[in-house]
């Protein structure tokens, strides 16, 4: 393959160009806000799960609340009316005064017991109800925190992007310069080799592969034509003779 020694040189400007679309991709890809973002929702996910919890604590606390207020009021409901019966006098047999006595003070102790259990309840919902507070507060901290980094990271995104967008189209004019069956070779080592396909020829040095000529490829470079595609015998990429090259 031959082609023009400034269109060989060209390649080596596409090369600069792939390479500064390389370190913009890696750059958009290693944002610092990536990690951070993505450890704040790890925060954010242990958070909620907690705060669902605490939730589901107080409202099953409510309902225990609930439950244990109705149990006391049902009790004291009997003990009323019981007391009614004996202020009434309608109870008049001894051995059913006897009971009904001892039915109410049955009920006081229960009314009693009960009384206590709604308050065992009622602050284990106060403390469930903290924890809903303080999770809620600590979620939607964590939650601004990963929407400010969102933001810096769509900021960077939208910089990088624009600047991907302007070296694509520069890349374009200048690959459009080159001759169709060169960039396509240049292209096929560039997927090979790790991204460069092309590589200036530098004081006898590849700067592909930072290897030295030996004496013997010297000799072969320096009998090309200059518009012969000539190729790197380490790396295999194409090697772009300058006036730097030290020939």
């Amino acid at each position: 393959m031959n082609a023009a020694p400034a269109d060989q040189i060209r390649l080596l400007d596409v090369q600069a160009l792939d390479v500064r679309l390389s370190q913009l991709a890696h750059k958009r890809k290693s944002l610092p806000e990536h990690a951070e973002i993505e450890s704040l929702t790890k925060d954010h996910t242990q958070l909620r799960d907690l705060l669902v919890a605490a939730q589901t604590e107080e409202g099953d606390c409510a309902r225990e609340q609930t439950k244990a207020e109705q149990d006391v009021d049902q009790v004291r409901q009997r003990a009323v009316r019981d007391q009614q019966r004996l202020d009434s006098g309608a109870v008049t047999s001894p051995k059913d005064l006897e009971n009904l006595q001892r039915e109410i003070a049955s009920l006081a102790k229960r009314q009693g017991d009960l009384e206590d259990v709604v308050l065992e309840v009622m602050e284990r919902r106060e403390s469930a109800q903290e924890r809903v507070s303080e999770l809620t507060e600590r979620v939607g901290s964590v939650q601004g925190k990963i929407d400010d980094a969102t933001a810096r990271r769509d900021a960077a995104f939208e910089e990088i992007d624009g600047e991907i967008a302007s070296v694509i189209k520069e890349r374009e004019v200048v690959a459009g310069s080159v001759p169709a069956d060169l960039l396509k070779l240049y292209d096929k080592l560039r997927e090979k080799e790790g991204g460069v396909g092309a590589a200036r020829l530098y004081q006898r040095r590849c700067e592909g592969c930072r290897l030295e000529l030996n004496i013997t490829e010297l000799n072969e470079v320096r009998a090309a034509a200059p518009d012969a595609i000539v190729r790197c015998e380490n790396c295999r990429r194409i090697l772009v003779r300058t006036s730097e090259s030290g020939l």
